[in-house]
């Protein structure tokens, strides 16, 4: 009898029908057959360096060698957790090398600390009724409290009972969230939450100046920005955090997945000077009461400096926009298939393929049918709400880009429906 519950599954389908990886090496995943599949969505979009990177392994095995783990709570600290901040914050997107960075252990607990400080923010300086939190819609940010409270994405918002109050998901247009901060009061806001392109909530690219006029808004009412770069960072859109793309300077941005390439499991917020200051200004006056327990840890974050050295070795970073046509480009012909209402790409080295209702209706669970399709024919991608996901590697070539697109081509045309039957002339 299967016992492992795996996250986002329908258990009931899933146990003992698992589709066990046993080992990977570059944009390649092999099953416990050998049987070897292309990694179309980088594991959960964060294998940015491919796998079986020896100098990562290697990294982090010196590391436990040496000082496996050990708390970073009050005035300790070790040297790659030190130096791992040193080399974020000189990368930031605002005020480099000023710029301070508190560790957590992902992208859930990120944005719980990313919420939690601009909240307390505003409480410093005395301006007690900013806590309302505006964020996104299709956004998704993790599965913590907040994360699960400000999500974009109603599904994932829903069945648990009441969640963190004091938050509003506004549209996708520049009106609409014009309309949120006017009903909300500007003044009761403490920050706007958003992935520069949303990844889990499928793949939606910003409308044009969507991104640049949320910032002006936040800056002309003094809203804090929270940028979510946990799918959006380390070259997932040619850039090191995604939003330097859209000339906008945050107040916060948090991460994970590619900070490690996924080796071990880091994440973290970048926090601009000034949301800092309350902190970091005078002895005994203020502490911050929050830090997950493996904030710091200094293997994670020995993984962490490896992966950057790779990044900047092989000038990885802009390969998120060097290879964004390359990719549309495989994936256009997929939108003349009947099954397809639309393909999202662009922006970046990932795009989704969303369904037609006609085939999300009549077909059971389609995405993951799509999904299972595409692994039959030896593509790995990722399933979401109307569709699937892809996310490769930075290190993909134009080869595999081209047979990603053959891959979802197979699952489509192996979907269990019914070909749309074409319009009667001059219907």
């Amino acid at each position: 009898m299967a016992t492992l519950w795996h996250p986002f599954s329908d258990m009931a389908a899933v146990a003992d029908h698992e589709f066990v990886v046993d080992r990977a090496e570059g944009v390649w995943v092999y099953d416990e057959a050998g049987r070897r599949y292309l990694d179309g969505c980088a594991s959960l979009w964060y294998a940015n360096v491919g796998h079986g990177r020896t100098e990562i392994v290697e990294a982090a095995t010196r590391q436990m060698a040496q000082l496996e783990a050990y708390s970073c709570f009050a005035d300790i600290a070790n040297r790659p957790a030190l130096e791992l901040a040193d080399r974020l914050s000189a990368l930031a997107p605002m005020s480099p090398g000023e710029t301070k960075v508190f560790f957590g252990s992902g992208g859930a607990d990120a944005i719980d600390t990313a919420v939690k400080l601009a909240r307390g923010y505003w409480q410093a300086r005395g301006e007690h009724q900013r806590v309302h939190i505006v964020s996104r819609e299709t956004g998704y940010h993790g599965t913590h409290g907040y994360g699960t409270s400000i999500v974009g994405i109603p599904a994932n918002r829903e069945g648990w009972g009441v969640l963190a109050g004091e938050n509003t998901v506004a549209p996708q247009d520049l009106d609409g969230v014009e309309k949120v901060f006017a009903d909300v009061g500007p003044e009761r806001i403490a920050a706007f939450v958003m992935e520069p392109v949303t990844g889990a909530g499928g793949v939606h690219i910003p409308p044009a100046g969507y991104v640049e006029g949320v910032a002006e808004l936040c800056r002309r009412h003094g809203v804090l920005l929270v940028i979510d770069a946990v799918i959006c960072g380390f070259g997932r859109l040619g850039t090191w955090w995604g939003i330097e793309r859209f000339g906008v300077q945050p107040d916060l941005v948090t991460f994970a997945k590619g900070v490690t390439s996924g080796y071990l499991p880091l994440g973290g917020v970048l926090v601009s000077p000034q949301v800092a200051e309350p902190w970091w200004t005078t002895p005994g006056e203020r502490t911050l009461r929050h830090g997950p327990t493996y904030s710091g840890h200094p293997t994670c974050c020995a993984a962490g400096l490896a992966t950057l050295d790779i990044y900047e070795r092989e000038d990885l970073i802009p390969r998120g926009q060097q290879l964004e046509a390359a990719l549309e480009a495989a994936l256009a012909p997929l939108r003349d298939h009947p099954y397809v209402a639309e393909v999202r790409a662009g922006l970046g080295l990932l795009a989704a393929v969303e369904l037609t209702p006609e085939v999300l209706s009549s077909v059971t669970d389609a995405p993951n049918a799509l999904l299972r399709g595409a692994r039959d024919a030896g593509v790995l991608v990722r399933g979401l709400g109307k569709g699937v996901a892809v996310s490769p590697p930075l290190t993909i070539g134009d080869d595999e880009l081209r047979l990603l697109g053959e891959g979802l081509r197979a699952g489509l045309d192996a979907l269990p429906a019914e070909p749309p039957v074409p319009s009667a002339p001059g219907a």
